[in-house]
């Protein structure tokens, strides 16, 4: 039988071409299995309400078109209720940018460089509140092609840069905590935006790089429990790629962050993402109890070695279309469709929870990995499918683990070779399997 080989996708996120090492592309548009254009549109009636059901299973065995994966994620992330109609849509999308407008404002009154189309790379302010002016720290303004830091250009040096004048320099002494804080953070994620998905065309533009420094900042501002921290640059960035108006690109952020913010929570004693970790550990050594015995004897037993693929999703295990070919997986096979409601009033979400009816009636529209979560009817809150993912990688490996990692160098060795070898749909399919798998032995007594 005749089968599609399928296109390329790498045309839509060119690499720069000096970059020859980068994993090569496996996700290929397949026609009748990627969600076109067409069958997207189809999905929606007259008045733009979404029935999702079949777009889920599309997506699950093709992934997403990229002309329209920007759209198609912001319904994955719970941005808009399928069941919305276009006006509505359209009302929400407008009050967001709005409130992403005056929240960006607010962090240009404190900072000027937020929104000036540049970025800074080195600190500004001392744990004190303190402002640094030493010229070493205060690199000299090149807004044509690096990152700019606040300093005192003159007003006829900033106009011809096309830019206000830049008053960093004159900052006052800051007491606020708060803002301290946040001002501490800024030049951190500078330095993760300049290293973020450089091999990219797309992140050669200054304005690129600008535009995903400003989300950050805005969201660790607004975000005062978590803040910003290291490889959330990395799960931004497709959202500046994929949605052309940069507040829209930060409320699909936003939402991503709604599921994976608590692996960012840290205190003084431990990591967010250790919860992750201790499942993990608690599923391979269910499903795998060989391989689990074998880690803890290498001294591996709080896993580890798997935090940064937990961490940004493995946005570094994948190329860069790989990764977000298996991110629209996973969203697809957890989607709940009141995913909207959850974010937006989540008191009349819990009311509603208390009855198991109104998610019986939605159960064709879930995701099929969220379907199985509803049947069996745990009482635990169902584990993120990302677990599952990397539990499915450590049981592909699980024969060269056992046979040649004689120590966790050798673990972290056999993990890192896999980069760009991995087959995205393969690894969904095996999380799924472990899932079913997993829910059947924890079911015995």
């Amino acid at each position: 039988m005749w089968r599609d080989a399928g296109a390329p996708a790498d045309s839509f996120y060119e690499v720069r071409p000096e970059c020859t090492d980068v994993p090569k592309t496996r996700f290929k548009i397949r026609a009748g299995k990627t969600l076109s254009v067409r069958k997207w549109q189809a999905a929606f009636n007259s008045e733009g309400q979404l029935d999702i059901a079949k777009s889920l299973n599309r997506i699950h065995r093709g992934g997403i078109h990229p002309s329209i994966r920007g759209e198609v994620w912001e319904f994955l992330l719970g941005c808009y209720d399928p069941m919305s109609t276009i006006e509505e849509r359209e009302e929400i999308r407008q009050r967001r940018r709005i409130q992403y407008a005056t929240w960006k404002e607010d962090c240009r009154q404190m900072f000027p460089v937020i929104g000036s189309g540049r970025y800074i790379t080195a600190p500004v302010i001392t744990e004190d509140g303190q402002p640094i002016q030493d010229p070493l720290v205060l690199l000299e303004a090149n807004p044509e092609s690096g990152p700019v830091v606040p300093q005192d250009t003159g007003t006829a040096d900033a106009e011809s840069n096309g830019s206000q004048p830049n008053s960093c320099s004159n900052m006052e002494p800051v007491t606020d905590q708060k803002i301290i804080q946040w001002m501490l953070t800024l030049h951190q994620i500078g330095l993760d935006v300049v290293r973020t998905d450089r091999t990219l065309v797309f992140y050669e533009k200054q304005e690129n790089l600008s535009k995903l420094w400003d989300i950050l900042a805005v969201y660790a501002w607004i975000d005062k429990d978590i803040g910003y921290c290291q490889g959330m640059s990395d799960l931004c960035s497709p959202m500046i790629m994929l949605l052309e108006d940069e507040g829209d690109s930060f409320w699909c952020f936003e939402r991503l962050m709604r599921r994976l913010r608590g692996n960012f929570r840290c205190t003084d004693s431990s990591v967010g993402v250790e919860t992750q970790l201790n499942n993990l550990a608690a599923i391979t050594q269910v499903i795998d109890p060989k391989l689990h015995q074998h880690l803890e004897t290498l001294g591996g037993g709080d896993y580890l070695f798997a935090f940064r693929m937990l961490m940004v999703l493995f946005r570094r295990e994948f190329s860069f279309c790989d990764s977000l070919y298996l991110w629209e997986m996973m969203w697809a096979l957890e989607y709940d469709p009141d995913l909207f409601a959850l974010y937006e009033e989540p008191e009349i979400c819990n009311e509603k929870g208390e009855g198991s009816k109104g998610k019986e009636k939605s159960m064709r529209q879930c995701g099929k990995y969220e379907r199985e979560n509803l049947k069996a009817k745990n009482a635990q809150a169902p584990l993120p499918i990302s677990v599952f993912l990397v539990a499915s990688v450590l049981k592909d490996k699980s024969t060269k683990l056992l046979t040649e990692a004689r120590g966790l160098d050798d673990v972290v060795k056999i993990l890192n070779d896999m980069t760009g070898n991995l087959d995205a749909k393969k690894a969904c399919t095996g999380a799924m399997k472990l899932h079913k798998k997993y829910l059947k032995k924890a079911k015995k007594p």
